[in-house]
């Protein structure tokens, strides 16, 4: 990826390997805790070498504290190398996805929750799964035995941002290779300093000598709205480098040779189908994987992904496998042995090296998977899936108008960015008003009964009232568009969108039955009822109040204060042995 204009003239400036840390500095050696503010942007630093007895070797893991199993480890080595069939000369830059070993993280941090609630559903914090970003360095050195310099710096995350830790490492990765372990001390000190990822905020990220500004996205941000109004710069010096954000990628240079096809591989990631990217190295590798995913949004993507995968992955064989059908995973591999071993799957997407600028690269073919047999396939979408939805031509002669008139990469990312946003929300716009109309309505909530039931969702009544107000409202594609909710109510997605906003409006209902307990007269209530229907009153007041100060509920500061106080008067209220018992000293 390129960098961010102005970083490599600001770089200069910040030498790391004379920078020091602003406090009182850490070693590798400290406690986790004392790694708080680094541990909410990153898990850890690790760095890969090659070794001519071990092969892939780590190197190192930064802080040293950070524990990781045999198991990962073996994975991020494997992983931070491309593999020998790319031939990657000098810097390359590229991503990966791994399963955690030992399931969830534990213990799942109060910060963790919140900073997913107010995130967007696809840049929430991974429970189960680490990123890999990675800067590989490949040159000629006549002083190894091998003839040649290799080795890979690694940032381990939670958060998917792909375009923030790769502007990271293109200032942290050259420093390194040139100053080595004081460099990577000095960078993870500074980043111990950085505020919190909190959604909706302007951030002002210093590291070695370059000040980095993002905005991290909130779930309460308009879809497609222009980019907030950069912070006040008067005393930042030198001025901010700002990333326009902190996860998107250049979409159009991705899908340049497959815009023809842009529509079918939308539906086939809705639909959430196997799919296998092959590509020449892993970085074209990684960001088709990247880019694919992303069309879904503001969807969460709910199927698993690798965007890099090699045949040392310890999930080859389940990946493989031929006994059973292709697990619901969009793969990315740069093996051509991938194409003889994933050739049972249904969709196979053959790219060739990224064509930079100029005209448009000849597009790739739609072709049936049965052509798929030799290690020298030409690039194309092997696949027998028809779409559903009519290709838009408008959209395509837009964008082969903008090459033709030398448009740039960025705006072209622009258009079809908004073009896939529109469609999502097109197909998920009757989805959500169906979904609203089986919430119970605010009158039929009682303060002493429990919450009614949100009904049941219907496929058939849902299909049905596509007639009236179906994604034609929003949308002029013509289609088979019921067949493709048909599909869809199948795929993980559906299970993953319905589970969210059944949730979603469960805690909103829980939240509207504890504004009707604060809003009620509790005093004339209490007067007729035992001591064990009052404490049973404190006590799930008490549980909702938990939940919604750990934000699982959404309700105004002045709800919960007023809900307090109702606590407190009911247990006065109570003989003082009770008291004691529910206010031990």
């Amino acid at each position: 990826m390129d960098e961010p204009p102005g970083l490599e003239s600001r770089r200069a400036r910040g030498c790391l390997g004379a920078a020091g840390p602003k406090t009182s500095g850490r070693t590798a050696g400290a406690p986790a805790a004392a790694w708080t503010r680094f541990s909410a942007w990153l898990e850890c630093v690790c760095v890969v070498t090659f070794d001519l007895e071990l092969g892939q070797a780590l190197e190192l893991v930064y802080p040293s504290g950070f524990q990781l199993t045999d198991k990962e480890k073996s994975s991020i080595c494997y992983l931070s190398f491309p593999d020998s069939h790319s031939g990657c000369l000098g810097d390359t830059q590229f991503s990966f996805r791994m399963r955690q070993c030992g399931g969830q993280r534990s213990p799942w941090h109060a910060d963790d929750r919140q900073y997913n609630s107010e995130a967007p559903v696809s840049l929430q914090r991974e429970p189960a799964h680490y990123f890999g970003y990675v800067y590989f360095r490949q040159v000629k050195d006549n002083s190894v035995k091998r003839g040649y310099f290799q080795k890979s710096l690694v940032l381990v995350s939670r958060l998917p941002f792909v375009r923030l830790f790769q502007a990271l490492l293109s200032l942290m990765a050259p420093e390194y290779f040139d100053k080595l372990v004081p460099c990577l001390e000095a960078v993870c000190n500074e980043i111990d300093q950085w505020p919190a990822p909190v959604p909706g905020r302007t951030l002002n990220l210093p590291v070695m000598g370059v000040v980095i500004q993002v905005r991290i996205p909130s779930r309460v941000d308009k879809p497609d709205s222009s980019p907030p109004q950069q912070l006040d710069q008067e005393n930042l010096l030198p001025a901010p480098v700002v990333l326009t954000s902190v996860y998107e990628l250049d979409l159009f240079r991705c899908f340049r040779p497959v815009l023809t096809h842009v529509q079918t591989l939308w539906e086939l990631m809705l639909l959430g189908e196997p799919l296998v990217v092959l590509a020449p190295s892993p970085d074209v590798s990684s960001e088709m994987v990247l880019a694919l995913t992303s069309c879904l949004q503001p969807l969460k993507f709910c199927c698993d992904f690798r965007p890099y995968f090699t045949i040392h992955d310890s999930e080859f064989k389940e990946f493989t496998t031929r006994t059973q059908a292709p697990p619901n995973v969009v793969l990315g591999v740069t093996n051509p042995f991938f194409i003889k071993t994933l050739q049972h799957w249904p969709h196979i997407l053959r790219v060739g090296e990224p064509k930079m600028s100029g005209d448009l690269p000849k597009q790739v073919k739609l072709k049936k998977p049965s052509r798929l047999k030799t290690l020298d396939t030409k690039p194309g979408l092997y696949t027998s899936y028809t779409a559903h939805l009519h290709r838009d031509k408008a959209l395509l002669k837009r964008l082969f108008k903008g090459v033709q008139k030398k448009r740039s990469s960025d705006a072209q990312s622009v258009l079809l960015r908004r073009y896939l946003l529109e469609l999502t929300h097109s197909f998920i716009i009757p989805l959500e008003h169906y979904m609203a109309s089986l919430m119970p309505l605010q009158k039929s909530i009682s303060p002493w009964k429990t919450p009614p039931q949100i009904r049941p969702f219907s496929q058939d009544d849902f299909l049905r009232s596509l007639e009236h107000a179906g994604p034609q409202l929003t949308c002029i594609l013509k289609g088979d568009w019921l067949g493709l909710y048909r599909q869809f109510f199948k795929s993980p997605h559906f299970d993953g969108w319905y589970r969210q906003r059944h949730r979603d409006m469960t805690q909103k209902l829980e939240a509207l039955h504890l504004e009707a307990i604060c809003e009620a007269n509790i005093e004339s209530w209490m007067r007729d009822k035992s001591e064990v229907e009052v404490v049973d009153l404190v006590l799930k007041l008490r549980e909702k109040l938990v939940r919604a100060q750990s934000h699982q509920l959404p309700v105004k500061e002045a709800t919960l204060q007023q809900a307090q106080l109702y606590i407190e008067m009911v247990i006065r209220s109570l003989p003082k042995d009770l008291q004691a018992v529910l206010c031990p000293p």
